[in-house]
């Protein structure tokens, strides 16, 4: 599914938009995932991305710098991390329909004046839209990953694994640390870091500008780093305790649809 060069790279992008801005409902879902590898290639051959930005129509040209833009903070984020030789133990799991979590997310907006495609945004980079189904390395749990501690200052009675209550109890924690006044000092004190704030700004933007590219990134597939790559897990995966890498590409040789280095 990687593209082998900048002028396939350039050709799968402008397809799966099309596909994705289409009726076609079905194929949605082939279309989101193959845009995710093609971004993800991408930002493992910035010597393709001139080349690729130039062979594009402008409007998905400023979509897909937007998205090697975010993917660029995230790795930033992340930088230090290194590959662990076990996967997480995580269930990834199907989330809600598309429109159920619009409605959640605009139902906090109207709450408490938080635009809902932040709260969109969080979801995805937390979570992937609530397919992965496990605590975090922080013990953080539910589909925007609170603390236990933390959740208990905006739960209100809700559930920290339903992704309606786990919506809404994010929205009031942004409005508890100053999101109406200034987003990026709310959004702060979600995850302390500069580049968290710059990816989750960037995704919002792109789910106002375009409603397209939140139901791209919704049909996003789940990847962990590894030891052996850039692994899918896909609906369904269970990780057994002590499950390696090694062991799961050895039985599923499909999940490494990316380069393992670069």
């Amino acid at each position: 599914m990687a593209p082998q060069s900048a002028s396939e790279a350039a050709t799968t992008i402008e397809e799966a938009m099309r596909v994705l801005r289409s009726e076609d409902d079905a194929a949605w879902s082939a279309a989101g995932h193959q845009l995710q590898v093609t971004v993800r290639s991408l930002t493992r051959h910035p010597d393709w991305q001139e080349d690729v930005m130039a062979a594009l129509p402008t409007d998905i040209a400023v979509l897909t710098q937007r998205h090697l833009n975010a993917r660029r903070s995230l790795g930033l984020l992340h930088q230090g991390f290194e590959p662990q030789p076990e996967l997480p133990r995580w269930e990834i799991i199907e989330p809600e329909p598309l429109d159920q979590l619009i409605d959640h997310y605009q139902e906090a907006e109207a709450a408490t004046g938080i635009n809902w495609q932040i709260l969109a945004a969080i979801n995805l980079i937390e979570t992937g839209m609530g397919r992965i189904d496990g605590l975090s390395t922080a013990g953080a749990q539910g589909p925007m990953q609170f603390l236990p501690t933390t959740w208990e200052e905006v739960a209100e009675g809700g559930d920290i694994d339903d992704p309606h209550d786990a919506i809404q109890g994010a929205a009031r924690y942004l409005v508890r640390r100053g999101g109406l006044d200034d987003i990026r000092k709310g959004l702060w004190g979600y995850n302390n870091s500069d580049y968290y704030v710059d990816a989750v700004l960037t995704y919002a933007q792109m789910f106002t500008d375009d409603l397209s590219a939140l139901r791209a990134v919704y049909h996003w597939e789940i990847y962990v780093g590894s030891t052996e790559g850039p692994l899918w897990l896909p609906v369904g995966f269970i990780a057994a305790e002590g499950q390696t890498a090694t062991q799961y590409l050895a039985e599923n040789p499909w999940a490494l649809t990316l380069p393992a280095t670069g």
